[in-house]
């Protein structure tokens, strides 16, 4: 950028502007079968390292490589100053040998010289201080100067490249948001401003919708509002949720923006990889996944996590949640062994690289890739697991990753399907997470991930399939739908929600739910306000329990009493308070049963969990973060009465998916024990060619993928 322009720059924005959702595109296949390989550097190494890179990714199978993710200043050496010669024959190289590429625009790593020229692009944080060059991701969104310079080089890449024939996909940036999700400098607040103005239409719009008479805090004029500042403050929570929403718009219309460069150049898809889980909200996936060929996630199990494979289910139910045709998505990113991030990184055990791979592809994985071909030897990731590691071809990490090509190269079959259609949903929303975790909160250590992951393991270990799903998804499907700590919530969705049980279905509802509305203002006549009508009851007052102390609660649901931490709320019957009867102001009838009552403290005799009868359905309330054994009771309970039917009889700890295609299904079962477990099935094991059944033993660890017979 010439001076002028550059200083011309540090007057304007970058306005977060993100168009309607489009429609869904078709479906992607990036290979003949499924795809399978990782991010591949040459760079990194001595050219000829690479022709053994080559030779041994046809050795394990590999098809598709994710290539030039960092090679922003590997290509681009200087202000305009390009060198393609490396990549030009990584490229070529790969083709020739039937490698496809996975070329990404390598935008998540600004080159040291822009930095050192431009350090204005750089995120600053809330207490002020700006991030230093040396990490990924150090720009800000709102950043011209960065928008500029970045869709200059993605020009230069899709120019060169876009028509090439190795090209399958495009690949945007790494990770957007992971490392500057959020962003406080002069750019990024004039661009909240204007993203303000275009979604509440006026200034004294948005003192309505953040109650800024609160400390006298009203706005007069639009540069008196700042993002959330300070490290100690306690913001507007109407606020920061605004601002959340729009630093997960400002990074998708980043996103959006090389799309649209490389969409001008090439015929390929273009994706970008997501981090989905029950873990922390970075942007809102739910409205980014549309904008994408191919939704494709990252995925790493943490250390401290008890059930690392059940994250990985809900994670895979979530990407298919996200459309509503359950379409294919694709592993962008997991690990052969412990990554590099975590305080106590884990090796994985034998037979784990198989079957959290074939998990999955269960789920509706149409590739699984790896984060990285080749181990590095230098850099801030030199010890993150690779398909090829530092020991090289004699490990065995090297043998499973063969392993796992023959595998996948023998579902090839699978691809294109879908997984069947579950009739249980968990509808999960960022917002919601991001209001839950942040700011003057009853309790302010909750996750929003803990009631997600404990009603989605509910059934799952007991092989009953569930659809993770955004807030504004349809759930006329689902005949049962599990609303977790809903904390924010707009009209449209709860209408969506209360309808289920009006229609037959039956829905749960957990503590903080439907308390606030899309604004993050508490919805007047007692907790939980969204959702008093159809659930019969009303709560006045939360009881957040301190460290350590406990409340027991006990009900026939349950099966018995059990302790409860953390959260406790006094609950009424509609049309009573205090257990006196009242009018029933809300509209509700006084119809909900208690079916389980606190025993200890204060609120001993008060209800817990309660249920209500709502035309042929039912409407249950949870009113305390259960432990799981009240939770399988409850589950039990919910799925008897939604007669909901388990992908296949099987012993628990058996996972159990279905795929289907237009003549054929395909059934994985998945041991997560130490011992081998039966399931009830037949079909021929794709894995070994060998027909089985009517009873099938899956050793321990051990994963079976049965094509079941035609309508089986």
């Amino acid at each position: 950028m010439d001076p002028e322009r550059a200083d011309a720059a540090t007057h304007e924005t970058v306005l977060a502007t993100v168009p309607p959702r489009p429609p869904a595109p078709p479906l992607v296949h990036l290979a003949e079968g499924l795809a399978y390989g990782g991010d591949y550097n040459p760079e990194q190494w001595p050219r000829e390292v690479w022709d053994e890179d080559v030779r041994l990714m046809r050795e394990a199978g590999v098809n598709l490589v994710n290539l030039g993710v960092f090679a922003w200043g590997t290509v681009e050496t200087a202000d305009g100053v390009r060198d393609w010669t490396w990549m030009d024959d990584a490229v070529d190289l790969l083709h020739r040998n039937g490698i496809g590429i996975d070329l990404a625009t390598p935008t998540a790593a600004p080159p040291n010289w822009l930095l050192t020229a431009h350090p204005e692009i750089a995120p600053v944080l809330a207490d002020g201080y700006r991030e230093p060059a040396g990490g990924r991701n150090a720009w800000c969104p709102a950043s011209p100067v960065y928008r500029h310079y970045a869709l200059r080089h993605v020009e230069a890449l899709a120019e060169r490249y876009g028509r090439h024939p190795a090209v399958r996909l495009w690949h945007v940036g790494n990770e957007l948001g992971g490392g500057n999700a959020r962003c406080h400098c002069e750019h990024s607040a004039a661009a909240f401003r204007a993203w303000l103005e275009r979604r509440h239409g006026g200034l004294e719009a948005v003192n309505a919708a953040w109650g800024t008479n609160q400390w006298g805090h009203r706005y007069g004029r639009w540069e008196e509002i700042m993002p959330p500042l300070g490290r100690h403050g306690a913001p507007n929570p109407s606020l920061f949720l605004d601002y959340e929403r729009y630093c997960s718009d400002a990074l998708l219309s980043h996103y959006l923006a090389e799309k649209a460069v490389l969409e001008r150049h090439s015929d390929a898809p273009v994706t970008t990889n997501l981090m989905v889980g029950a873990g922390a909200q970075i942007v809102d996936y739910a409205s980014w996944a549309p904008h994408t060929a191919i939704a494709a996630n990252d995925h790493y199990t943490s250390v401290d996590d008890p059930l690392r494979e059940q994250d990985l289910a809900f994670s895979g139910d979530r990407m298919r949640g996200m459309f509503a045709d359950r379409r294919p998505w694709l592993l962008m990113e997991s690990s052969t062994g412990g990554p590099s991030w975590q305080r106590r990184n884990r090796a994985k055990d034998p037979g784990e690289i198989v079957r959290h791979s074939l998990g999955h592809v269960a789920r509706g994985a149409d590739g699984i890739m790896f984060f990285q071909w080749r181990a590095s030897a230098a850099g801030a990731e030199q010890f993150h697991s690779a398909m090829l590691p530092h020991s090289g071809t004699r490990s065995r990490i090297w043998r499973e990753v063969r392993e796992l090509g023959r595998h996948l190269s023998a579902l090839a079959e699978v691809r294109g399907t879908a997984v069947a259609p579950a009739r249980a949903a968990i509808v999960v929303d960022d917002a919601a997470g991001w209001a839950l975790q942040h700011g003057l909160k009853p309790h302010r250590d909750l996750w929003y991930g803990r009631e997600l992951r404990e009603w989605h393991r509910a059934l799952w270990e007991r092989q009953i399939l569930c659809d993770v799903v955004p807030a504004d998804a349809d759930l006329d499907g689902y005949d049962l739908v599990i609303a977790p700590t809903l904390l924010v919530v707009d009209e449209a969705a709860a209408e969506r929600l209360c309808a289920v049980p009006e229609r037959g279905g039956t829905l749960l509802i957990t503590y903080l739910s439907g308390v606030c509305d899309r604004d993050s203002q508490v919805i007047a006549g007692g907790f939980p306000g969204a959702f008093r009508d159809v659930l019969g009851v009303w709560t006045d007052e939360f009881y957040p329990l301190q460290k350590g102390e406990r409340v027991t609660l006990d009900g026939d649901v349950l099966n018995g009493a059990h302790a409860v931490e953390d959260w406790t709320e006094r609950v009424h019957l509609a049309g009573t308070a205090d257990g006196v009867s009242a009018s029933a102001a809300d509209g509700a009838s006084a119809d909900a049963e208690v079916v389980a009552r606190y025993t200890s403290s204060s609120l001993a005799g008060g209800p817990a969990v309660t249920r209500r009868a709502v035309a042929d359905g039912a409407a249950w309330y949870v009113s305390a973060p259960l432990p799981p054994e009240a939770v399988d009771a409850i589950t039990l309970r919910l799925a008897a009465e939604a007669r909901l039917e388990r992908t296949a009889e099987a012993a628990p700890g058996l996972e159990a998916v279905r795929r289907t295609g237009p003549d054929r299904s395909y059934l994985f079962l998945l041991n997560h024990a130490e011992t081998e477990l039966d399931a009830a099935a037949e079909g021929l094991d794709l894995l070994t060619g060998a027909p089985v059944g009517p009873t099938v033993t899956v050793p321990a660890g051990g994963v079976r993928v049965l094509r079941e017979q035609p309508n089986g």
